[in-house]
């Protein structure tokens, strides 16, 4: 009879009915602020697409995996992440609250299936902070050098990664930099990632417009240098390019109409990123042959390479600037995700606190930009990477899987928008994701098994018995 409670514990979930409730009345009156509107939430996903992907990934695939067809390669990419976009705007509009992923699985999976993911994204999301910090220090550091800037080696890098270095202090600054700038409220942090969203557009743009007259056409030939296989082997990696709307999601409870401004933002985020992708494939792959293009820095060089050097710098700069945005809307994404679990009792309450007047979750914030800031400063980009894969891609066929079943059993709940083709569309969703998932090294396996045994300590130690539904469970309170 104990081993039955147990399985219908951990498969408790979350009536969709009730989980709109007023939020001054949860978590002892903790709660967020809705001050976002479309266009923000908008600027915020774009901000967490577009970055890396375009700035220095574009032109690793390009030379070593696609050639041309990296131009493929993103709309591969972009057709599957455009499947679990469409379940994540159906969820978006059902349930406009904090957590995303992690709350449309209590909802529709139970209690141990929205924990897992929760679990998952804590850690992903911290490392792509990480990440991405890291990526943004080793630009400064080439610009400092381009100035002849002399600075001391042991704050050049993590250990391991040059002689001479101890931690990368650049990309630690810029985590905490980051957390300080979320802690000052989301209005204002939003307003400050739109501007800077619309300078890393207008970035690509120049790109674009400026490209376009350089382009050579034989540059195209052959498009497919390394076959078929090869657009699609460079698919799989640049699908890490094209998500970001998934923790722009988790803002939902901090939008001013979020059932009918979520869904639109994260579709209009990817559509906006992806025409930018496009055209940003065509200029580098046609101004430069695919054998010529530098893995790391493709843009700078090909300008480099018509004479146009000074506008190398220019993408230079805008690369830093517009990279930054993707730390932002990640951070933002994993602080919401942890206070949700911490509101719905899964996490000790205590991180549950917001701001008195700034309705922001700071203890949990400064939290994730310390860790962050260690990982930067202390592991190398390659390890740190690694962990950035695996609970992302399971999230993404959770929610997918879920419209599917939230469809069948609860055709009756009133949807703002609805994930057409189902349950073909977000089954591709699942299939890409699982296939995706194929890809990772057996090290990424590894580390999330470590992190998914620890996880369920966690639960069953702590957040099966403290958790709110627990609780309502304890005192005969009905849920449905």
């Amino acid at each position: 009879m104990a081993g039955l409670r147990v399985g219908q514990g951990v498969l408790r979930r979350k009536p969709i009915e009730t989980i709109e409730e007023a939020e001054e009345t949860e978590a002892h009156g903790e709660h967020l602020t809705r001050t976002l509107g479309l266009w923000q939430l908008t600027a915020i996903g774009v901000g967490g697409i577009i970055g890396a992907g375009i700035f220095s990934l574009a032109g690793t695939i390009a030379n070593g995996v696609a050639g041309p067809a990296v131009l493929v390669s993103f709309l591969i990419a972009g057709v599957a992440s455009a499947a679990a976009a469409f379940s994540y705007a159906e969820f978006a509009g059902l349930i406009p609250r904090a957590g995303s992923a992690y709350t449309y699985g209590y909802a529709v999976l139970g209690e141990i299936g929205g924990w897992f993911i929760g679990w998952d994204l804590l850690l992903e999301y911290t490392a792509i902070v990480a990440v991405v910090a890291i990526g943004i220090s080793g630009y400064i550091n080439f610009l400092l050098g381009e100035l002849d800037a002399e600075l001391p080696k042991w704050m050049l890098g993590a250990p391991g990664t040059g002689a001479g270095h101890h931690f990368d202090l650049f990309a630690a600054v810029l985590c905490l930099l980051i957390a300080y700038l979320l802690t000052m409220g989301i209005k204002n942090a939003a307003r400050f990632e739109t501007i800077v969203v619309g300078l890393k557009i207008l970035v690509v743009l120049l790109v674009v417009a400026i490209g376009f007259f350089h382009i050579k056409s034989s540059n195209y030939t052959p498009f497919f240098p390394f076959g078929i296989s090869g657009a699609f082997t460079g698919a799989a990696t640049v699908f890490f390019a094209v998500f970001g709307y998934d923790a722009m999601s988790t803002a939902a409870e901090e939008s001013k109409d979020a059932q009918r401004h979520m869904p639109k933002a994260i579709l209009y985020s990817l559509a906006i990123s992806m025409v930018l992708y496009v055209l940003a494939c065509l200029v580098l792959t046609g101004m430069q042959n695919y054998k010529h293009i530098d893995p790391k820095s493709g843009f700078s060089t090909a300008f480099k390479s018509v004479g146009l050097g000074g506008v190398a710098d220019v993408i230079a700069v805008g690369a830093i600037i517009g990279i930054m945005t993707v730390m932002f809307t990640f951070m933002l994404g994993v602080t919401r995700v942890w206070f949700a679990m911490s509101r719905d009792g899964l996490l000790p309450k205590w991180f549950a606190h917001t701001h008195p007047t700034r309705h922001v979750p700071t203890r949990v914030t400064w939290i994730v930009g310390i860790a962050s800031a260690a990982i930067a400063g202390l592991v190398p980009i390659g390890e740190a990477a690694e962990l950035t894969n695996i609970g992302i891609l399971l999230a993404f066929a959770v929610v997918c899987t879920a419209v599917i079943v939230l469809r069948y059993k609860r055709p009756d709940l009133p949807r703002s928008f609805r994930c057409p083709g189902v349950p073909v569309v977000p089954g591709i969703g699942v299939l890409a994701s699982i296939w995706l998932i194929t890809y990772l090294a057996w090290q990424t396996w590894v580390r999330f098994a470590v992190w998914f045994v620890i996880g369920l300590a966690v639960y069953f130690c702590y957040s099966y018995k403290h958790s709110e539904l627990a609780h309502a469970d304890a005192r005969g309170i009905p849920r449905g």
